[in-house]
Formats: C-alpha cells, sequence, structure tokens
C-alpha cells in the first residue's frame, strides 16, 4: 500500500512521551508507513510534561491564531511542530494555556482526575480536525490512539459529516484495556449538543467512564485494533452486537506488516 494519506492521532508518541504500548505502537507504525511510501502526519497534545527546548518544539504561525469554542468561551488553538529523531516525520501538537500548561496529563498532585478533562478532550479533537482542514490535507485513513481521542469519530460522522475533506476518510481506533480511574465531567453531553451534536449514542455519556467512552468512540469508527490480549466482557459483546471489523491483538514488534495489510483489505477495500 503506497502513495495514501495516512493521519495518525495519539495521545502517546515515544520519545516525547514514555515508553508504553500506544507510544511504541504509533512511533513504529508511522515510521513503517511513511517508509514504504505514504504520506504521514501526526498529531498530539502539547502536554505541560513535554520539554519543548529538548524536543525542538517551535510554534507554527500560520497554522495558529484561531480560536475554538468550548463550553460557550473562545479557547486560542496554538500549533507547534517537531520532528521525530531518524525519520522524516512531523509532529504537530496542539496546543493552549488553560488546557495544556500544566505539568501534569490527566490528574493533580493528589491523583484526582482533572475536572475539565472533557474539554481538554474537546479541544484537542476540535483542534485536530481543523487543523487538518487549514492543511487542507484530505486523509484517506485516520488511525487514533488512547482515550483522549475518542470524540473524533462522533465528530467526523456528525460535525464534519459534510465536509468533503473527510467523506471518505476511514477511520481506525486501537483500543486498550487501560482505563483511567474517574469519570469525564457528566456536562459533557451538553457541551457535546452546543456543538450541533444530536445523536442518541451520546447517553453513552450519561456515565461518562473510560469503557462508555470507548463504546461511543468504537460505535462511530469504521474498524477496530485490539491493542490488548483481552477486554472486559461488556466491551467485547459491544464489538459482537454491532458487527464491528476488528483486528486481534499483535505484540507492537509484529504490526508493520500486519497493519498494512489491514488498512488496505479491509479498511480501504471491504468497507468500500
Amino acid at each position: 500500500m503506497i502513495g495514501k494519506r495516512i493521519l495518525y492521532v495519539s495521545s502517546d508518541l515515544f520519545p516525547f512521551s514514555s515508553k508504553n504500548p500506544i507510544s511504541l505502537s504509533v512511533l513504529k507504525a508511522t515510521k513503517f508507513m511513511q517508509s514504504i511510501g505514504n504520506d504521514v502526519r501526526i498529531f498530539m497534545p502539547r502536554f505541560g510534561v513535554i520539554n519543548e527546548r529538548k524536543h525542538q518544539l517551535h510554534e507554527v504561525i500560520r497554522l495558529s491564531g484561531m480560536n475554538l469554542i468550548i463550553n460557550d468561551i473562545d479557547q486560542p488553538l496554538l500549533i507547534k511542530v517537531a520532528s521525530i529523531p531518524d525519520a522524516r516525520l512531523q509532529v504537530y501538537f496542539i496546543d493552549n494555556e488553560e488546557y495544556f500548561k500544566r505539568k501534569s496529563i490527566y490528574e493533580d498532585e493528589n491523583g484526582n482526575f482533572f475536572n475539565d478533562n472533557d474539554e481538554r478532550t474537546l479541544f484537542f479533537t476540535k483542534g485536530v480536525l481543523e487543523t487538518i482542514k487549514k492543511l487542507n490535507w484530505k486523509p484517506d485513513i485516520i488511525h487514533i490512539y488512547g482515550w483522549m481521542t475518542s470524540f473524533i469519530p462522533l465528530y467526523m460522522k456528525n460535525y464534519y459529516k459534510n465536509d468533503p475533506l473527510y467523506q471518505n476518510s476511514k477511520i481506525i481506533v486501537s483500543i486498550y484495556n487501560n482505563p483511567f480511574k474517574g469519570y469525564l465531567n457528566k456536562d459533557i453531553i451538553k457541551k457535546i449538543k452546543d456543538d450541533g451534536i444530536k445523536t442518541k449514542k451520546l447517553k453513552f455519556l450519561e456515565n461518562p467512564d473510560y469503557f462508555n467512552l470507548t463504546k461511543l468512540c468504537i460505535y462511530f469508527s469504521d474498524a477496530i485494533i485490539k491493542g490488548d490480549i483481552s477486554f472486559p466482557k461488556e466491551i467485547e459483546d459491544f464489538i459482537k452486537k454491532n458487527k464491528l471489523l476488528v483486528l486481534k491483538y499483535y505484540p507492537v514488534e509484529e504490526i508493520e506488516t500486519v497493519y498494512e495489510k489491514f488498512y488496505k483489505k479491509t479498511v480501504l477495500e471491504q468497507i468500500n
């Protein structure tokens, strides 16, 4: 598979975050897909724990400057970029002082889940999709990782459903059995509805824990990749009930050609 435009959106990416199954999978997949002739773009949040000087992040003025409305408040969007060492891959960072300046990722110093993690997730979602529009870059595949990307399929299939840039894009989500402790703010349904999204599937967010967020995400995705061997029965049953396309778990060391085949034979050909 060559000549495709593949967008990767992730909460983690090594070396900008620690080594973990997500950060290493994204690194391996992006480097391989580019090496065989695809056009790859990567987005992640600019968490405050990322050392900008060490990783040589710099702001892209032509992409920054727009405001995103989150909970009726204009929030300025900053776009920063850096390169993955030893690869000709550019990473775009979604930044905002209100949501991402803090020197921790999802919890405060006492281990409490941030009350505005829902808004941070919405900002990240809209920031990525609006920046891609500004780049006028039409992705064939959007592959997302990490719970902070969970609203991307919802917004793609609702908020952006009539946008020609995204109409033929296929969404793949890699899911993991690594739940966060806590809940998103229960006002999240109202905040999403403020964007004109009225789908009945928002009922999943009446109890906005990790697994209900996962259900909402995979429902609006075109295909699923299992990032872990096992998942709770409620997730397995949900996948079977909705007859979702699934790639079983493979260790990080084996994903390159497996992902390529899945992208080509299942996502781009079978779905079409």
